[in-house]
């Protein structure tokens, strides 16, 4: 297939250092990629798509009038780094969860962090996602945030940085290992030539975690989804059946003396570990949101008394808000007395009277962010914004400042892509996912979300974004 006509532009492409020179560590797929036709590669994005559709690898997207189910579409053209690259990424990371997990023991606890105003008391007290009842608990082996999933991007020179924190229920793993699957039939040979890290171990790997948080010998593990409606259910169930475990929601548990049952067709079978999936404030409709549905009544008992753990912890959300983001470099100095080793993007605080003033009067220059919204809701991209919409978003932080941060826009790194005018970059970000039970340990792929309009910053899926398989290469 033909590559001459790539346009790199200004950005960063992961691939090309520009339009003529092929980076190392892509060479041997650019080989593969020329003696390929371009009937053939429409053919393997064909049955890519098919294959996706025939594994149920659908997601709901919510705001959707239709409710129709859409695959999180896969394109055959995979993202590589190269093994130098990775091991700063995965130094970085565990830094950020080893911080982020002390950031978390303590505004639950001592404070020190708060009462030292290394971070603002109101920012964490005053926020939605502290939950009280939470106060003074240390979760099962001192560890809140066991699955997280890490967004990074990368700006025109090439340089990595953290965008946002994903604490709660990071969602995507399972389309990073089937994705995989998927690329590999399209390209058997290369895997082993290229020497690509495997991810089909992670299953696995989060089994081997949620039975860490217990001290019973076989603990029973269950994967707690809100149910079929949920728009990542494809994912709670792929994972329970990957871990070979149960997959249970609200109605199939039951707390009676401060533990945690499944009802089964042979009675109660006490349940030890929960990987939830549902929010912090509908696990338990006594502890938390009277009016939830999806809870177990008792459960956050349960878990106080220590008879059943859960990852992760309630109360992680407060850790991932996008205003604490801003902190998290002050964070890892604070705990650990280091300089962090991946950066953030720059960031203002609407909440501070400097940096709101500054946001006012160049909005048309910033990405501006709700500082609770997620999936590409509740965000101004300013350079791609109407006056009316600049306008519109003043309005909204003069009247609420604490509830937004701005950025400056990054413009995002970008690959190859196949599109239906032959082969064009497209930007992408990068989400890592980190275990963290006996050790802190970083899955060697990522999901890679890609903006499939030319142009477009705006990588989710629940915004028409799409994936690629990520490769890293063992050298």
């Amino acid at each position: 297939m033909e590559t001459n006509q790539y346009q790199v532009g200004g950005n960063y492409d992961e691939m090309f250092a520009d339009e003529v020179n092929c980076r190392s560590h892509y060479q041997d797929f650019l080989n593969i990629l020329k003696k390929t036709s371009s009937k053939r590669m429409s053919h393997l994005q064909f049955s890519a798509n098919k294959t996706q559709v025939a594994m149920g690898m659908t997601f709901n997207v919510y705001h959707d009038n239709q409710g129709t189910e859409k695959i999180l579409h896969l394109d055959i053209i995979p993202r590589i780094i190269p093994n130098k690259e990775w091991i700063k990424l995965e130094a970085g990371l565990k830094q950020r969860i080893h911080a982020l997990n002390l950031f978390l023991q303590d505004i639950y606890n001592d404070r020190k962090i708060l009462k030292d105003k290394v971070v603002p008391e109101e920012l964490i007290l005053k926020s939605k996602d502290y939950l009280e009842p939470c106060i003074g608990l240390t979760p099962p082996k001192g560890i809140w945030c066991h699955i997280t999933g890490t967004d990074l991007v990368r700006d025109k020179n090439g340089e990595y940085y953290i965008l946002e924190d994903n604490l709660r229920c990071p969602s995507g793993v399972s389309y990073m290992l089937e994705s995989r699957e998927i690329i590999k039939r399209a390209y058997p040979d290369l895997f082993n030539q290229l020497g690509v890290m495997p991810v089909s171990d992670y299953p696995t790997k989060l089994l081997k975690m949620l039975q860490f948080l217990s001290n019973k010998p076989n603990p029973v593990v269950g994967v707690l989804t809100p149910g079929i409606y949920n728009s990542a259910y494809y994912e709670h169930s792929y994972l329970a059946l990957q871990m070979g475990v149960e997959l249970v929601s609200g109605v199939d548990l039951i707390a009676k003396n401060n533990k945690v049952f499944m009802q089964t067709t042979k009675g109660l079978e006490q349940i030890d570990v929960l990987y939830r999936r549902i929010d912090d404030t509908f696990l338990d409709p006594l502890a938390f949101n009277p009016d939830s549905m999806l809870g177990v009544p008792g459960l956050f008992e349960a878990y106080k008394a220590g008879n059943i753990a859960m990852a992760n912890a309630p109360g992680t959300g407060v850790a991932d808000d996008k205003a604490v983001y801003a902190y998290v470099p002050r964070i890892i100095k604070y705990y650990l007395d280091e300089e962090p080793i991946l950066n953030n993007v720059p960031t203002y605080l609407c909440r501070e009277e400097k940096d709101r003033n500054y946001v006012l009067e160049n909005i048309e220059q910033l990405v501006v962010k709700e500082t609770n919204a997620a999936g590409g809701y509740g965000m101004l991209i300013g350079p791609k914004a109407s006056k009316e919409e600049h306008d519109k978003f003043r309005g909204l932080i003069k009247g609420n400042p604490t509830n937004y941060i701005a950025q400056p826009t990054l413009s995002l790194s970008t690959v190859p892509t196949l599109t239906d005018e032959g082969i064009e970059g497209r930007h992408v970000d990068l989400r890592p996912y980190i275990l963290y039970g006996e050790e802190i340990e970083v899955i060697p792929g990522a999901l890679t979300r890609v903006a499939l309009t030319k142009g477009s910053l705006v990588v989710n899926s629940s915004q028409g974004g799409g994936s690629k398989d990520t490769w890293v290469l063992y050298k």
